[in-house]
């Protein structure tokens, strides 16, 4: 009986040890136990019994019952015993009854104790990662120290100290490189549920919001919410823009973000290996907020294109439009992601060039029909008479229109067709290039957009 008592405290001690050290609740042990040793009976009988276990604090045993349902006719002696065979044990069994038959667990030896060791060490395991689950799940998007504690392959493992988390080699820039036992800022990333091994946190350095946690901890205005990030776009290790703005009128956003001597923004510049970055004034003015974000350039106008289509004519200096679009239109990328409205960037040249080709084609369109090549006077003289006096009203008809006026027949009026085409073919040229320039732009940058979302996702 000393020896049962014995062993007794000692499993029940184990069970609190455990609990104690990995923070899980001793009922979730001790169910593990009568899990694990219901297993190891049934596999060591090579038995279709439902076997159930219980825990006995008092002798220290987990002991193993067949449970079995009270019936008149037994069809399945595994499941099933009989009215009769019940009511020799107790005489107040019904049909449907439950009964639990004792079993002997004396000879389980070895296999029981393996087995009940491989069981609670995954019960152990899964209610840690609940554990750990439940504690990350609201920290997504949060700023943690880790110290690197080793590779596996291009990856990082961080010890952030409660658990491991996963810092993969696409989470950091390209010119970050880390050693064992540095210690590494980054915020969470995401956690997994459930993982079948390795860390179920994980981190990043490459999130945008990882800039914005920066600037939190290195700026007290944004700490203190007198200065909002109102968003972050980057291409990391290369270049970001911060839009800020400032709930007192009388605290300057950018320059509190800049510091003394830009002492803040050197701060943020270092923890990120030099990656540029832009601080832009936020504005409710589409137009003024689109100027903003094209810094370091400086447009000279902006102008709303199409409102619908948030399409945006930016005209700049030429000296600055190699500086707007950036290298690789990296500027001019991060600008649209900013603002979020699709941004045509034109040189003050170009423009000119555009509003001449503009008025000369106003001219064009003002001209007499009797400046068409390659016309009868007949045929003008009939478009004079329909009240067709320019290039201009000439092509504002539509081709059933024109075929329907008197003396043009299908052959006069694809002659008529001709005819204007040649003469408005410069005209379509530059058209078409231009609007081929402003394609090209808005698939390029949503491109951008869709990219930076699924690195971002992950």
């Amino acid at each position: 009986m000393k020896e049962e008592a014995l062993n007794s405290a000692q499993l029940y001690q184990m069970v609190e040890l455990i609990s104690k050290e990995k923070n899980i609740n001793p009922q979730v042990i001790v169910k593990a136990l009568e899990e694990a040793m219901a297993t190891a009976a049934k596999k060591y009988y090579n038995t279709q019994e439902d076997l159930r276990g219980r825990f006995s604090r008092e002798t220290g045993l987990v002991e193993v019952y067949s449970v079995k349902t009270v019936v008149e006719d037994v069809e399945d002696e595994d499941l099933q015993i009989s009215l009769e065979e019940a009511r020799e044990i107790d005489e107040s069994f019904e049909v449907n009854d439950e009964i639990e038959i004792p079993m002997d667990t004396s000879e389980l030896g070895r296999i029981a104790a393996q087995t009940v060791k491989q069981i609670i060490i995954q019960k152990v395991r899964e209610a840690e990662r609940k554990i750990i689950y439940a504690e990350f799940i609201n920290k997504v998007g949060t700023m943690v120290n880790g110290v690197l504690k080793r590779f596996e392959r291009d990856d990082m493992i961080l010890d952030l100290g409660k658990t491991e988390a996963l810092l993969p080699a696409k989470k950091i820039s390209r010119h970050e490189s880390f050693k064992v036992g540095d210690r590494i800022r980054c915020v969470i990333h995401k956690v997994h549920e459930s993982a079948a091994k390795g860390p179920q946190v994980v981190v990043s350095r490459t999130d945008t919001e990882f800039v914005t946690k920066l600037f939190e901890t290195e700026i007290p205005e944004i700490f203190d919410g007198t200065v909002l990030v109102k968003k972050v776009v980057r291409e990391p290790g290369e270049r970001s823009k911060v839009a800020v703005s400032s709930m007192d009128k009388n605290v300057d956003p950018v320059g509190a973000c800049v510091g003394m001597k830009g002492n803040r923004i050197n701060a943020i510049i270092r923890e990120l290996r030099g990656e540029k970055i832009d601080i832009v004034q936020w504005s409710s003015d589409i137009t003024v907020f689109a100027a903003n974000a094209l810094s370091p350039a400086r447009p000279t106008r902006v102008r709303i294109i199409d409102e619908d289509r948030k399409s945006l004519e930016v005209v700049v200096d030429n000296s600055q439009l190699s500086l707007a679009i950036g290298k690789g239109g990296q500027n001019v990328h991060l600008a649209t992601d900013l603002v979020e409205w699709n941004i045509s960037i034109k040189s003050e040249e170009e423009k000119r060039q555009e509003m001449e080709d503009d008025m000369r084609r106003l001219a064009v369109l003002n001209t007499s029909v009797r400046q068409l090549q390659g016309l009868e006077g007949s045929i003008v003289e009939d478009l004079i008479s329909s009240g067709i006096h320019t290039i201009g009203e000439l092509i504002e008809l539509e081709e059933t229109e024109l075929m329907a006026l008197p003396g043009v027949d299908s052959q006069t009026g694809e002659r008529i067709i001709r005819a204007v085409e040649d003469l408005m073919a410069p005209f379509m040229e530059n058209s078409k290039e231009s609007a081929a320039k402003e394609s090209a732009a808005g698939e390029s940058q949503a491109k951008e957009r869709e990219d930076h979302k699924e690195g971002e996702n992950d």
